[in-house]
């Protein structure tokens, strides 16, 4: 259908998908009500003209390489590491989340700069990574979580073939450390001295209820995987809808991504920025394997190794019991709880983060006790 016979109705229904789009880059289900912000609409993208254009965060480079997935996609990822580094010193790996980039850990990075080793990648389909190869064309594969596993891998091989390894993972990105450990537990033994699981979960991801009632979760459940399967098939026309309704997609990314009301609005437009730059298509590509992913037994490869299990005390989209459940299962892990906090914890308390992740450092034999990060 052309643009020409989308008609207004069209563009409202396009809207409105846009908008259920948006909870879901959000991590969140579809269905929810947000209070409508009562200054202009003009007045409100002036704000986030002005913070795009003087947002520090998400500026930060390093040396920049690229991975090849065994499936041949290129994955980008950089290297910061302090002066003088020998090639087997140990490495801290980020691993980002859904629908976000290696910039998400904006504040960490900043925090350990010239202290550690540290290695930063996008993820297939996300930031400057390359679409997944194997997900391209009408007889594309679904991704799945132990696909991105592969790819971490990939990534490790390429940025850090040698010395002890810290794995830090969010959200999806703790997924992808979990599937890591299901899929090459000998690396795990061998190298990894330490692991970081943030706002993430081994499984049941069906269970959440993203702050929705019962009811509304089921009709969403139901529905969802043939909605989405819709609109990446029409993802032009979403994108003009999620752009339509940029207020509204604002108030979602604010609910399901950070829960204190003095967050910076410039770290919340930073996130809605990465959020909003994921295409629905990736976003259709990828749901799916959140339902299907259950790595419980995966963690049994860390077990012995010091670790760290931290959320938000308010995450709707992993709740902070599926961060417990992790920490019971991680004799050696440290729980940490951050008070006032939603999803998007290490952007909007670096400072616990940051000062937790320090902790697990020291513990790992990574850096020296005393020092602490730098202020993120």
């Amino acid at each position: 259908m052309g643009e020409t016979s989308t008609g207004t109705g069209g563009w409202r229904r396009a809207g409105w998908a846009g908008a259920a789009i948006g909870v879901l880059a959000a991590g969140a289900a579809a269905g929810v009500a947000v209070e409508r912000l009562t200054v202009g609409r003009s007045v409100r993208q002036k704000a986030r003209l002005a913070l795009d254009s003087t947002g520090p965060y998400g500026t930060l480079r390093g040396t920049p390489g690229r991975a090849l997935a065994d499936d041949g996609t290129v994955l980008v990822y950089e290297t910061e590491e302090p002066e003088g580094t020998a090639p087997d010193a140990p490495t801290v790996v980020f691993c980002h989340g859904f629908c976000l980039t290696q910039d998400s850990w904006h504040f960490q990075r900043a925090a350990l700069r010239g202290r550690v080793r540290a290695v930063y990648w996008d993820q297939r389909s996300h930031g400057r990574s390359a679409r997944g190869a194997s997900q391209a064309g009408p007889d594309g594969v679904p991704v799945t979580i132990d696909r991105l596993g592969r790819d971490l891998r990939a990534v490790i091989d390429a940025a850090a073939p040698r010395g002890p390894l810290v794995l830090v993972g969010h959200s999806m990105g703790g997924m992808t450390i979990m599937a890591l450990a299901g899929l090459h537990p000998e690396l795990v033994r061998e190298r990894v001295v330490g692991v970081a699981l943030v706002g993430t979960s081994a499984g049941e991801l069906d269970d959440v209820s993203y702050g929705l009632p019962p009811g509304g979760v089921r009709a969403v459940r139901r529905v969802l995987p043939g909605v989405l399967r819709a609109l990446g098939a029409q993802a032009e026309l979403v994108e003009r809808g999620r752009r339509a309704t940029a207020d509204l997609f604002t108030g979602l990314v604010k609910k399901y991504s950070f829960a204190s009301k003095d967050v910076d609005p410039a770290v919340v437009r930073f996130a809605e920025r990465m959020i909003e730059s994921t295409p629905v298509d990736v976003v259709a590509e990828f749901y799916p394997a959140f339902a299907e992913h259950e790595k419980r037994a995966a963690l049994a490869g860390f077990r012995t190794l010091p670790g760290l299990a931290l959320a938000g005390d308010q995450d709707l989209v992993t709740p902070v019991s599926h961060t417990e459940a992790i920490a019971a299962e991680l004799p050696g892990a440290e729980l940490v709880v951050v008070p006032e906090a939603g999803h998007l914890v290490m952007l909007e308390r670096p400072g616990t983060v940051d000062a937790a992740l320090w902790r697990l450092l020291v513990r790992a034999g990574v850096a020296a006790a005393g020092e602490g990060p730098a202020s993120g």
